[in-house]
This record gives structure tokens, sequence and C-alpha cells, in this order.
């Protein structure tokens, strides 16, 4: 078995936490990022792993140096998560964000067509492509309906790879993924906006927290479970697409509520509602079922929403804490 694998974009939450599975598995892990000389690994550094990682430069949306880093490596499982992951600065970047994901993923799939490697592929999916399941549980059969630039790119990705799939018997396969958390989670994310917040005021530092829509539904997960759902995709005799999911949905509301109460604050004496932070479309309900990989990767989540929250506001205060007084 060739114990090689190649992370495209492993600077990100889901890359760093999959870099750390694989290295407890004995993998030669390599890493790319748009300028590895430039950027920081912070969440490399952060889980002690950056030595052990191989990093190279890649800028998936150029195809002959997608050729020549698989030719040169043929590694044995690649993990494309290189892109832009906001979907609420998808409707600000629309362009920026569709070409982040669609040209990276045919660049990727032709480079491995074209050296013949014997390579696995995961591509990173998204439930957002459902769109708003009114209620209903989605799993893989569920129709498409994105309602986002983000959800667009990722749907039509999607398809490209069981394209490929397909037509070239490429084991390529999409982990199609609900949300997920952890305290490596950016900045610009609303559910860390959210913890550092509550953190913040905890402490005096900050006094009020301003968000849009506090009633969408969502299903989050905890990221280093989803990063073991996207090995075990690898690990099939044959390649298949899954969705992974916790099964159990909360209102933003609530997980707004769990982060205050971690820190001994009523939510509602510190969050204001303001209408110019609500997207174009959003999602409003959304439920999902990961019966196929419980079913067929023995996988379950082992955290729930709260649980999530918990552990991030955690990681915040510690964080913050460690700040040098000014």
């Amino acid at each position: 078995m060739n114990r090689r694998a190649l992370i495209c974009g492993i600077s990100g939450q889901d890359g760093a936490y999959l870099a750390q599975v694989l290295l407890r598995r004995d993998y030669e892990v390599w890493g790319t990022s748009r300028d590895a000389e430039m950027a920081t690994f912070h969440n490399l550094e952060r889980l002690g792993i950056r030595s052990h990682i191989n990093l190279v430069s890649l800028n998936l949306r150029d195809s002959a140096q997608a050729f020549r880093l698989i030719q040169q490596l043929r590694p044995g499982e690649i993990y494309n998560l290189a892109a832009q992951s906001s979907v609420g600065l998808s409707f600000e970047q629309p362009v920026e964000t569709i070409e982040s994901i669609i040209p990276a993923a045919v660049n990727l799939l032709e480079a491995i067509r074209l050296t013949g490697a014997e390579t696995r592929v995961y591509n990173a999916g998204s439930t957002e492509c459902f769109g708003d399941t009114c209620g209903r549980v989605a799993d893989e059969t569920y129709p498409f309906r994105p309602t986002s630039p983000y959800a667009v790119a990722k749907a039509a990705t999607f398809w490209i790879v069981a394209n490929y799939r397909q037509a070239y018997r490429l084991f390529a396969c999409t982990g199609i993924l609900s949300n997920h958390d952890s305290p490596l989670r950016p900045a610009r994310f609303v559910t860390r906006k959210i913890v550092r917040a509550a953190a913040e005021i905890s402490r005096g530092v900050s006094r009020r927290l301003t968000l849009g829509n506090l009633y969408i539904e969502r299903d989050w997960g905890w990221a280093p479970d989803y990063v073991e759902a996207m090995w075990l995709m690898l690990q099939r005799p044959e390649p298949e697409d899954f969705l992974v999911a916790t099964g159990q949905s909360y209102p933003l509301s609530e997980f707004v509520e769990a982060a205050f109460r971690c820190v001994g604050l009523d939510w509602k004496d510190h969050v204001d509602v303001d209408e110019s932070l609500l997207r174009p479309t959003d999602i409003e309900h959304s439920r999902f079922s990961a019966a196929k990989a419980r079913e067929l990767l023995n996988w379950r989540p082992s955290r729930s929403m709260p649980d999530i929250v918990t552990a991030m506001v955690e990681a915040e205060l510690q964080d913050f804490d460690r700040k040098p007084v000014q």
C-alpha cells in the first residue's frame, strides 16, 4: 500500500486535523499551500506537527503545476480541501469562490488521469448543496438545490468527480459534509465569532455581539471526527460518495445560548440582531442522515453541538488568558 498522502489545502482546519490523523497512521504526509514559503501554517504549529510534514507550493488553478507535482510524488491518496470555504464570503466574491473550487478539482483529476497515477482522491463536498431541506431529512439520494455561489460550485464539483469516476475509472469520491467546527475554525466563521465574543465579554474586553439570522438550523459536528470519515472513504474497496453529519440539527440561537452558558452569562443580555448581516439567500432548515456512513464506514460522531461549543469556548478562554496583559 502506498502510504504517501497529499493534502491540498493543509493549512486550514480540516487539513491540519487530517494531517494529524495520517501521521498517526504512519503516512508520509505532503501538504500544499499557494505559497508554502510565506504561509504561517498556524494550525499545524498548534497541533505540533509542522516539522513532520513536507510542505510545497501549489496553485491548483495552474494545471501544469498540478501535473508536475502528481507526476513527481505519485501519492497513494490525495485529499482536495483547497478552496474558499465561506458561504457568506461567496456572495461577496462569487467569481473568486467558483474559480477556487471548480477549476482546481478538474485540474487535479486531469493530472491524475494524464499521469496514470494509481491515486485515490477525496473531494471536499458540502451539505450546502442540498439547500433548504424544509424539514425533510436528506441523504446521499436527496436532490441538490444550492442557494449560494459556494454551494453551486460544490455541487458542480460533486458531479465532475462522479463523471471522472465513471468515465475514467478513477478512485474518486466526495464527502458531503455538514458544518463541522473546532478550536481551529477561522475567525471569519460565525461559530468562532460567537465563542470568541462569549469569551471576551466574560473577561470584560467586549460588551456586545451582533449577529444576523438567529434561527437558521444547522447540523454541527466535530471536525476531528469528520476527517476520520475522509480517511475511511479512501479505504473502501470501491469509491462511493458519503454524507457525513451528526443527524442532529439546532437553530443558531441554541449555539449562541450554549456558548454564553459556558461563561455563566445569559446570551439575550449581550446579543444584538442586525438585518444588514442577513445573506441574500439562506438555508432555514437543514437535516441529514449519515446512515450510509454508519453502516459502510462504521463511522459515528463522538460529540454533539453542546459538547463542541464547550470545547471551543474553553480553548478560546485558554488562548485569551495566555495573551500578555497590555
